[in-house]
């Protein structure tokens, strides 16, 4: 597919490596395994991997810098920017996360800033994709147009090829669209989370790629989750979909697609990724991992297609959990 209206062609699913910065939120991670993951993906044609400065302020990255040396002219890489967590640096509040007060702030300076050590850390002298993390907020408020003209010097000098925004509204998305070009939104989106469903719409009218993110619940909707697995890290503890009466009902619904699984083959997990991949025309589907397995298992994904009527099945059982 295309990323939006770039000539830039991506597969519908992507690599997703917030995981792999491991802290507080997804505890331990092995960066050997997670190095392997990286290879193994471009092996299975997952070549779209999006990664952050803050997942794991800066592990992320400088893994993916190691992991990528040699390989780089084989992936397209989306970074992100935004999120700042130096002692020196100013910025809205965020979160406070791994001992750090992580703020907001997309400012011309602090974005030049941010890029130019996003480049550093991840060993590279373009990014192809590079998203705002999250919108500004007051007191450091800075104007859509300000970022937006800042992304543009940015692809002038060749240091990104194109841009997009994370979590935004519909009408924050609208005024990225009246002062420039961006190419994707990126969004959490799954069959139990769908408040963005509207805004997924709108950038298939638009031909913007519109990519999913925790498009599994954080591992909840692989099929590999008891009532009786241990919920690690925050990422995970945020997910209302974890807590035991609510966990019991998407376990229900997940044997109840077994037969689907059983039908096309596959697993639970990509049914699920191949049911996301359709639910709209220009839907990405981001997935995280950091095994291997996991990534050799997601992929299966790309080549997995639902027939109308089964989607359709599959859509009306997820809505009755909501």
């Amino acid at each position: 597919m295309k990323l939006g209206g770039t000539d830039i062609e991506i597969p519908s699913l992507a690599l997703g490596t917030w995981a792999m910065g491991g802290g507080d939120s997804w505890g331990e991670s092995d960066r050997n395994l997670s190095i392997r993951t990286v290879h193994r993906a471009l092996e299975l044609g997952v070549t779209f991997i999006d990664t952050a400065p803050a997942y794991g302020n800066g592990t992320s990255e400088r893994l993916l810098g190691d992991a990528l040396e040699g390989k780089r002219s084989r992936c397209i890489l989306a970074t992100k920017c935004g999120l700042v967590w130096g002692a020196e640096d100013e910025g809205s509040v965020h979160k406070s996360r791994d001992g750090v007060v992580i703020r907001r702030n997309l400012s011309r300076s602090s974005l030049i800033k941010q890029v130019e050590e996003s480049l550093r850390r991840l060993k590279t002298d373009y990014i192809d994709l590079l998203l705002t993390h999250w919108q500004p907020i007051p007191p450091f408020y800075t104007p859509i147009e300000e970022i937006v003209s800042t992304f543009e010097e940015l692809r002038h000098q060749g240091k990104i090829r194109a841009y997009g925004a994370c979590n935004v509204s519909l009408d924050e998305l609208k005024e990225y669209q009246n002062v420039g070009s961006p190419a994707l939104v990126q969004e959490r989106f799954s069959m139990l989370t769908r408040n963005k469903a509207a805004l997924s719409a709108y950038c298939a009218e638009q031909g913007l790629t519109f990519q999913a993110y925790s498009p599994l619940e954080r591992g909840l909707l692989t099929g590999r989750v008891s009532l009786d697995s241990e919920v690690v890290g925050t990422a995970k503890a945020s997910v209302t979909w974890f807590e035991s009466e609510r966990r019991a009902k998407v376990l229900h619904l997940l044997d109840a697609l077994s037969d689907y699984a059983v039908k096309y083959d596959c697993t639970i997990g990509n049914l699920v990724l191949a049911w996301t991949k359709e639910a709209s025309p220009t839907m990405n589907v981001l997935c995280g991992a950091r095994k291997p397995e996991q990534i050799e298992e997601n992929s299966k994904a790309l080549g997995l297609h639902l027939s109308h009527r089964d989607w359709t099945i599959i859509d009306s059982m997820a809505r009755s959990l909501l």
